[in-house]
C-alpha cells in the first residue's frame, strides 16, 4: 500500500467489517508458510524496485505474490469441506477497505484526466510562464501549493494534481521533471501529516482519541521543515533558465472550468460526508463522479452542436473513455501491495514486530523506526498496528507516530501513494532510482522534523 496507497490517501477510514478483519492474528511467522510468504512479498519488492530493468509492469509482480501468500494462508488455515475458512474472511475484510481505495484513485485519476483533455493545465502552464516563472520558481511554487492543498485534499490527490502542472509546465525539461515530482512528493506527504483528514493515518489517530482535532496543528513546524530541508538541497541541482516563453498556444477548451468547479464540489462533498455524515470517502467521490458525468453531457452536447454548425463529424465527449485512460497498472499495483502487506499483518508479522520495537526501545526510537518502515510498508497497517497494540505514550508521543507515518513513506518512491502515482503519471521521467539519489536529503528532513517536534513538545531526546 502505501505505496500502496493508500494510499492514503484516503480521507475515511476503514469500515468496521475491514478492521475486525485486519484484527484477525493467525501466528504463523514461525509457520514455514510463514516464511515463504515473507520471501515473496520480498522478491515482489525487488522486482519493483528493478522494473525499469526487468521490463515489466509492476503490478504483476504484486498480484501474484499476493495471490501465493493468501492461498497458502487459506490452506494451512482452513477447512473448506467442514465449512472452516477464516482467510476468507480475513481476505474480505482486506479486499473492502482496497475498495474504497480504488473507487476513490478511479474517481480522482479521471477528474484528473478530465481537466488534461480540457487544456486545464496547459492553460495554467501558459499562465506562469507568461508570468516569467523559471524553473526555480517553478520549483517551489508547486511544491508550496501541494504543501497547503494536501491537507485539504489529502496527499494523493494532490500529487495527482500537482504533478500534471508539472509535466504542462516543464517543457519537457527531463531535470526539472525528476526534482519537482521528488518535492511534489515530499510536500504532499507532509502538508497531509498536520491534518486530521489530510491522511489515513492521521484521521486513524484522531478517531481514536489519542489527539484531538486542532491539536494535529501542531505538526505544521515539524512538517514544513520535513519538506523544506530537503527543497533547499534539490534546489541547488535545479536547472537554470526557464520553459520555452512561448507556451503551448492552447486555449482552455468549453467546459474545462465547470469541470474544475464539480472537482471542488466533490472534495467539499467527501469531506462534508465524512466529517458530519460519518459516510467513507469512497461515497463522496462516487457522489462526484456522478456530477461530472453530468457536466461531460453538457459538453457533449455543445461538441454536437458545435461540429454540426461547422458542417463537421460530431465527436462524442464520454467520461467513460476518459476512465479508460486512467493509470491501471498503478490502481491493480495498488491492490498487490495492499494484499501482500495484508496477508504478512494475518501472519502476524506486523503486530510481532511492533511488540519487539515497544517492547524493547524507547517510544521515541521506536516511533522513527516505524515511520522509517512505512517506506517499505504502508502506513495504514502500520498504525493499525501501533493502535491495536495502544502503548502507554503521551500525545507528544502519539502525534510523533503520526508524523513519521505520514512523512516516512517520502523516503522512497514507493513509500507513498504519491509516489506510486506519480510513477504512472511521469511516464518514466520520475522512477525509483531517481528518488532514491535523493534519499539522503529527505532523511535529513525526517530527522529534523522529529527533532523540531520533541523540542517543541518538551520531549528533546526522551522516549
Amino acid at each position: 500500500m502505501r505505496w500502496t496507497l493508500a494510499l492514503a490517501a484516503l480521507l475515511a477510514s476503514a469500515p468496521a467489517a475491514a478492521a475486525e478483519a485486519q484484527d484477525v492474528n493467525f501466528h504463523l511467522t514461525d509457520h514455514p508458510v510463514g516464511v515463504v510468504a515473507l520471501m515473496l512479498f520480498v522478491l515482489a519488492y525487488l522486482a519493483v524496485i528493478f522494473e525499469e530493468h526487468l521490463s515489466i509492469a509492476k503490478s504483476k509482480p504484486v498480484m501474484l505474490a499476493a495471490a501465493l501468500i493468501w492461498g497458502m494462508i487459506a490452506w494451512v488455515t482452513g477447512d473448506p469441506a467442514k465449512g472452516i475458512t477464516p482467510a476468507a474472511t480475513a481476505f474480505e475484510g482486506m479486499f473492502l477497505e482496497y475498495a474504497e481505495i480504488f473507487f476513490f484513485l478511479v474517481v480522482a485519476m479521471t477528474y484528473v484526466t478530465a481537466m488534461g483533455e480540457r487544456n486545464v493545465f496547459e492553460a495554467l502552464r501558459d499562465t506562469l510562464i507568461r508570468r516569467g516563472f523559471g524553473y526555480r520558481s517553478l520549483f517551489w511554487i508547486t511544491g508550496l501549493i501541494a504543501f497547503f492543498l494536501s491537507p485539504v485534499l489529502d496527499n494523493l490527490t494532490t500529487a495527482l494534481v500537482m504533478s500534471a502542472v508539472i509535466l504542462a509546465v516543464a517543457g519537457g525539461n527531463r531535470r526539472f521533471i525528476t526534482l519537482a515530482m521528488i518535492n511534489l512528493v515530499v510536500a504532499a506527504n507532509a502538508g497531509g501529516a498536520w491534518s486530521a483528514f489530510g491522511d489515513i493515518t492521521t484521521l486513524m489517530v484522531w478517531q481514536a482519541g489519542k489527539s484531538g482535532f486542532f491539536d494535529f496543528f501542531r505538526l505544521f513546524g515539524p512538517s514544513l521543515v520535513n519538506w523544506l530541508v530537503p527543497a533547499i538541497l534539490m534546489a541547488f541541482a535545479l536547472p537554470k533558465g526557464q520553459p520555452d516563453s512561448a507556451g503551448s498556444g492552447n486555449s482552455l477548451k468549453p467546459g474545462g472550468i465547470g469541470i474544475c468547479l464539480t472537482f471542488a464540489l466533490t472534495i467539499a462533498i467527501t469531506v462534508i460526508g465524512r466529517q458530519w455524515l460519518g459516510m467513507p470517502a469512497a461515497y463522496g467521490m462516487l457522489t462526484g463522479l456522478a456530477f461530472l458525468n453530468l457536466v461531460a453531457t453538457r459538453i457533449d452536447r455543445h461538441q454536437r452542436r458545435y461540429a454540426l454548425a461547422q458542417g463537421e463529424e460530431p465527436q462524442t465527449y464520454s467520461i467513460f473513455r476518459i476512465i479508460a485512460n486512467a493509470e491501471w497498472d498503478t490502481l491493480l499495483f495498488f491492490y498487490g501491495v495492499f494484499a501482500c502487506v495484508g496477508g504478512l499483518a494475518a501472519l502476524g508479522y506486523l503486530e510481532l514486530a511492533s511488540h519487539q520495537l515497544y517492547g524493547n526501545l524507547g517510544f521515541t526510537l521506536a516511533n522513527a523506526i516505524m515511520g522509517v518502515t512505512s517506506a517499505v510498508v504502508d502506513n495504514i497497517p502500520i498504525m493499525f498496528a501501533v493502535l491495536k497494540m495502544n502503548p502507554p505514550m503521551d500525545e507528544a508521543q502519539w502525534l510523533l507516530i503520526t508524523l513519521t507515518a505520514g512523512v516516512g513513506g517520502s523516503l522512497l518512491s514507493v513509500g507513498s501513494a504519491a509516489g506510486v502515482a506519480l510513477m504512472g503519471a511521469s511516464r518514466g521521467q520520475y522512477t525509483f532510482m531517481s528518488h532514491l539519489r535523493w534519499t539522503w536529503a529527505i532523511a535529513l528532513g525526517y530527522v529534523a522534523s522529529i527533532v523540531l517536534h520533541l523540542w517543541l513538545a518538551g520531549h528533546v531526546f526522551h522516549g
